[in-house]
């Protein structure tokens, strides 16, 4: 086993949540390898984690256990999943999280049954911290490969969708949404790049601004826009060396437009 685990949260820094819940990992797994994919994603906001998960795991190592707690649910009669995808486990409450990468009926992925959790002696968990009582001793488990994730309970069957909306494409146009904003202000779309890969000409409309789709954002000069196709391969809006969200007063939901120009 890789003992690799990945952390997905909307925690933040500014408390001790995040460091708490290592620790009840590295208690079971001193050896486990913990990567903070990211602890900044919106509060209560799935949908955000899914997307990032979704593109970010394959470049961790085959085995890695992917850990996603974005659970304004914690504490109720939601369920708590373990999925297995393309040779990497992810766990995470079932609440659309975990659908883009899992799919909406995953071949192999299992509901945490509350007996077997039970059964296994650890402390009653706080109704409101799931990501140290739940999710970390089940997370190094699986790590250390003594546990497997048809052992936890029933097979998941259908799993919530993601809230995520989906683009409409076009032979001519494709319409999307800002779906997440980074550190650097760029507005990441959840158009992915092959629906304007056929495109000859394609200009994209935001804000009242239509934008030639560039290669990075050194092609324009300091303060202009640009759309580009970013590294995780969605379509993004920038500004070159300033912010695209606080410039445009755009956030998520705002709506994007690819058009392939004919002139």
């Amino acid at each position: 086993m890789a003992s690799v685990i990945t952390l997905t949260t909307d925690f933040g820094l500014k408390g001790p949540f995040v460091g708490v819940m290592k620790g009840a990992i590295l208690a079971r797994l001193p050896v486990a390898q913990i990567v903070d994919l990211t602890h900044e994603i919106p509060v209560h906001w799935p949908i955000e984690a899914g997307f990032w998960l979704a593109r970010s795991y394959r470049y961790f190592p085959a085995g890695t256990v992917h850990v996603a707690v974005v659970d304004p649910g914690v504490g109720t009669a939601r369920s708590i999943i373990a999925g297995e995808h393309d040779g990497h486990l992810f766990l995470g409450p079932d609440n659309g999280l975990l659908q883009p990468v899992l799919g909406t009926v995953p071949a192999r992925c299992f509901r945490l049954s509350e007996t077997w959790r039970q059964q296994q002696g650890w402390p009653g968990p706080s109704p409101t911290f799931h990501g140290r009582d739940i999710f970390a001793p089940l997370a190094a488990e699986l790590a250390a490969g003594r546990l497997t994730i048809d052992e936890i309970g029933p097979p998941a069957g259908e799993l919530i969708p993601s809230l995520q909306e989906e683009p409409q494409a076009g032979p001519h146009e494709v319409r999307g949404t800002v779906l997440a904003i980074d550190n650097f202000g760029n507005l990441i779309t959840n158009i992915d790049a092959a629906l304007v890969a056929g495109f000859r000409k394609p200009e994209v409309l935001a804000a009242g601004h239509r934008l030639a789709l560039r290669r990075t954002y050194g092609d324009v000069q300091p303060g202009e826009f640009l759309a580009l196709i970013n590294s995780f391969g969605v379509l993004e809006i920038a500004r070159a060396e300033g912010s695209a969200a606080e410039s445009l007063g755009l956030g998520r939901g705002a709506p994007v437009i690819v058009l392939n120009a004919t002139k």
